[in-house]
C-alpha cells in the first residue's frame, strides 16, 4: 500500500520519463548482474541444483542481451512515429506516441527466478514505468537475493520489490495497477486476469501449454536425438518450451530410442544423478506431480526418483 503510493507520486512527477533516467537505471540493471553474478549461481544451485552453465546463460547471460539490445535500440523506441492518413485524420498530424502505462506490477514464476523477473522488467523500465516486483516464493534463495541486493542498485522511489505467497499476492492483486505482466500457471493467470479486469488493467499473461515435437521421417536421428534431449532435460525440463511430447512413426521411433538412449548418456553420463549438468525439481509438490506421470506410463529410458534429492532420471516413457 505505502510503497505504490510512494511510486504513485514519484509517476505522476515525471521523473521515470527522461531518456538518461532509464538509461542510468537500465545500466544500474547491468552492474546488478555483473556483481552479483556468483550470488545468482549459488543461489540458483540451492534452489533448484541448477548447473553452473545453464544458470550462467539463462539467469545472466540472456539477461545481459536484452539490456544491450534495449540500450542500443531505446532512442529509436522513444521517437514518434508518423502514421498514414485517412480521411477523418486528412487534416491533423497523426502520429503514434509511445507513452508509459504508470505503475507497474511484474510477477515472475520460479523456473528461471532471475531472468523472468528482469526481462520485462528491463522493457517496463525502458518505457518509462514504475515498478513493483514480485519474485516467486517456490525458490527462496533466488527470492531473497531479489529483494536483498536489488533494491540497491536501483531508485526506491520508482522500483520495489514485494516478497509475497498467493494469499498475499491475491491481496496485492485488489490494488490498482497500470498494467500487469504475470508469467506462471494458467490457474493463476485467471485470478490475475480476473483482479485486472475490476479495474480495466491491461495485463500480459505468459502461460505454460504444451509443446509436442513432431519427427518426420526423413530427420537426421541423431541430430534430432540431441536436440530433444537437450530441450527437454535443459533447466530438469522446467522451461515453457521444453518438448512435451514426441510424435512419429512407429519405424522412427525404433531408430529414436536408441538415439535418445545415446545423446543422453553423451550428455549426462552413465549415472545422471551424479552429472554436474543436471539440475533438480523446484519443490515437493512438483516432484510428487512428476512421479505420478512416471507410474502412468511405462519407463523405456531412466525414470528413476530420489525424493530426498528431488531427483527424477531423465525419464522418456510410452503411454
Amino acid at each position: 500500500g505505502d510503497r505504490q503510493q510512494r511510486l504513485q507520486a514519484t509517476w505522476l512527477s515525471g521523473k521515470t520519463r527522461p531518456m538518461e533516467y532509464r538509461v542510468a537505471q537500465l545500466e544500474a540493471l547491468g552492474r546488478f548482474l555483473d556483481e552479483k553474478k556468483q550470488d545468482i549461481l549459488e543461489a540458483t544451485a540451492s534452489d533448484m541444483g541448477k548447473p553452473p552453465f545453464e544458470a550462467e546463460f539463462t539467469e545472466i547471460l540472456l539477461c545481459k542481451n536484452e539490456l544491450h539490445e534495449t540500450l542500443n535500440n531505446l532512442s529509436r523506441w522513444m521517437k514518434d512515429k508518423h502514421v498514414d492518413k485517412n480521411l477523418v485524420t486528412q487534416l491533423d498530424s497523426a502520429f503514434i506516441r509511445k507513452d508509459p502505462y504508470g505503475v507497474v506490477l511484474i510477477i515472475a514464476p520460479w523456473n528461471c527466478p532471475i531472468y523472468v523477473i528482469l526481462v520485462p522488467l528491463i522493457g517496463a523500465i525502458a518505457a518509462g514505468n514504475c515498478v513493483i516486483v514480485k519474485p516467486s516464493e517456490m525458490t527462496k534463495n533466488s527470492e531473497r537475493l531479489v529483494a536483498e541486493a536489488l533494491p540497491s542498485y536501483l531508485d526506491n522511489d520508482c522500483f520495489a520489490v514485494v516478497m509475497a505467497g498467493v494469499q498475499e499476492t491475491t491481496r496485492l492483486l485488489e490494488n490498482k495497477f497500470d498494467y500487469i505482466f504475470f508469467t506462471g500457471t494458467s490457474s493463476m493467470g485467471r485470478i490475475v486476469m480476473a483482479a485486472a479486469a475490476k479495474h480495466l488493467t491491461p495485463v500480459t499473461l505468459e502461460l505454460g501449454g504444451k509443446n509436442p515435437c513432431y519427427v518426420s521421417d526423413t530427420c537426421d536421428v541423431q541430430n534430432v536425438a540431441r536436440r530433444v534431449a537437450w530441450g527437454r532435460f535443459f533447466n530438469m525440463g522446467q522451461t515453457c518450451i521444453a518438448p512435451d511430447y514426441v510424435l512419429c512413426s512407429v519405424e522412427m521411433q525404433e531408430k529414436l530410442l536408441p538415439a535418445l538412449r545415446e545423446a543422453i548418456t553423451d550428455f549426462y553420463g552413465p549415472k545422471p544423478q551424479e552429472s554436474p549438468d543436471f539440475g533438480r525439481i523446484v519443490g515437493d509438490k512438483h516432484f510428487q506431480r512428476v512421479q505420478m506421470l512416471l507410474r502412468s506410463g511405462r519407463a523405456v529410458i531412466g525414470g528413476q526418483t530420489d525424493e530426498k534429492e528431488r531427483y527424477i532420471g531423465e525419464g522418456l516413457d510410452f503411454t
